[in-house]
């Protein structure tokens, strides 16, 4: 295949996944800004988690909070779950793999901080079981879903489903809302340049 066409053909498919996103997500968007903007105000931690490239993103997004996003400002209290190798061994040694991202939130957090799950199946047991921990905890939850949600929707307090089942389109999405949350955080608390 031409890598031209191949790269035309992915760049149609994010136009037509951006649409659908700004015409379908508007509110779930602006919900989930207004539930960070106002956790951070009032103190509270932003907790973020995935697997593979999620986690990946994961750590960058709570990197773009308590670091810098746009402007050089207080940190911002933001917590990835997937970045400590030490605790996530000792936890999937110890406790099965299931319980990485609970166990770190049942020692962590506390009520009205918000947990942020990317997850482009909706279907990881560890992400699953952090939802369910959080809502015992009192923890706000919001999710960056694909694939129709899967089970991850029915938990989340707050989703955002990107409607495509290809994982690499999701988490290019997953990332610009990312980055849009964390712009519109730094604008809400008067932070933007």
């Amino acid at each position: 295949m031409d890598p031209g066409l191949l790269l035309s053909s992915k760049i149609v498919l994010l136009k037509d996944l951006l649409d659908k996103l700004d015409n379908s997500h508007n509110q779930a968007f602006f919900a989930s800004a207004s539930i960070l903007a106002e956790a951070l105000r009032q103190g509270n931690t932003i907790f973020w988690c995935g697997n593979g490239g999620s986690a990946a993103e994961s750590s960058h997004l709570a990197a773009e909070l308590i670091g810098r996003f746009r402007t050089n400002r207080r940190p911002l209290p933001s917590i990835s779950l997937n970045s400590d190798t030490s605790v996530l061994t000792c936890i999937a040694n110890d406790f099965g793999y299931e319980e990485v991202f609970s166990r770190q939130l049942e020692g962590l957090a506390k009520e009205n901080d918000v947990l942020i799950v990317l997850t482009t199946s909706g279907r990881s047991e560890n992400v699953l079981q952090a939802l369910r921990r959080a809502k015992e905890l009192g923890v706000i939850t919001i999710g960056l879903l694909g694939k129709g949600g899967g089970p991850a929707l029915d938990l989340v307090d707050q989703a955002i489903v990107i409607e495509s089942n290809e994982t690499a389109r999701i988490q290019e999405l997953h990332l610009l809302l990312g980055h849009t949350l964390c712009e519109y955080v730094e604008i809400e608390l008067g932070f933007d340049a």
